[in-house]
């Protein structure tokens, strides 16, 4: 089997997922709000846990590397290594203070326009600032999609991280791909609302992208262009 090959044969967990979601919407007779309100929250839980685990990934590795290595370290190169590992530790939570508040506010305005054409509470009333008890219904809710999000994502909370594919987005500016992703939803299920197209095959559409196993076709240049062992990572 082709090196390719042996990539998709990952993707049962993707298809798996994309079934369960289809599954959950049929079931729950879900709506485009309960749809967009889904996507919303596994944008914002998944992640934020992908953030956390970027922040304090290099403190992981490290403290890692410093317990297999602790037979043959004494001195100098265990206190460096010590000194490391703290550092990145330090350096973890300053960018998890940052993305907090800079991830945490990009969902907070994604609710309010969320909450404008797709209240999220049957019945409530359209626009306002959204408050604890529409979060918490929305929690309580959807929280069963977050897992299959998270499904996913998987492959973001490896060890090691993934490498860098021209025009993409890894590191701690991964999470944002969802971001996107829920900002150019909210104009398409405003339009589907306002053709009054509210139905299973939607659903069906968004799902199989949103489950979709891009990471398989992204390929590098160096791929492209037939090199050995080139886009093999992911």
């Amino acid at each position: 089997m082709s090196p390719s090959g042996g990539k998709w044969t990952t993707a049962w967990a993707d298809a798996l997922a994309f079934v369960a979601g289809l599954a959950l919407a049929w079931y729950g007779h879900w709506q485009t709000r309960d749809l967009v309100w889904s996507l919303w929250l596994s944008s914002l839980l998944v992640g934020y846990a992908m953030i956390v685990w970027g922040a304090f990934r290099p403190a992981v590795q490290i403290s890692l590397g410093l317990w297999q290595e602790r037979a043959q370290l004494d001195g100098s190169p265990w206190l460096a290594m010590a000194s490391a590992s703290l550092l990145a530790l330090l350096g973890g939570l300053l960018l998890l203070a940052f993305f907090t508040v800079h991830f945490g506010m990009f969902h907070f305005v994604h609710s309010v326009f969320l909450n404008l054409f797709f209240p999220a509470i049957p019945g409530a009333p359209r626009g306002g600032f959204p408050g604890l008890a529409l979060y918490l219904h929305v929690l309580a809710a959807y929280w069963p999609f977050v897992l299959l999000a998270a499904v996913a994502e998987r492959h973001a909370f490896q060890l090691e991280p993934e490498a860098a594919k021209p025009g993409g987005m890894t590191g701690m500016m991964a999470p944002y791909r969802n971001v996107v992703r829920l900002h150019l939803l909210i104009f398409f299920f405003a339009f589907a609302s306002f053709a009054k197209i509210d139905n299973f095959a939607v659903y069906a559409v968004v799902y199989a992208v949103y489950f979709f196993p891009w990471r398989l076709v992204r390929r590098t240049p160096a791929a492209a262009a037939g090199v050995p062992g080139a886009g093999q990572s992911g």
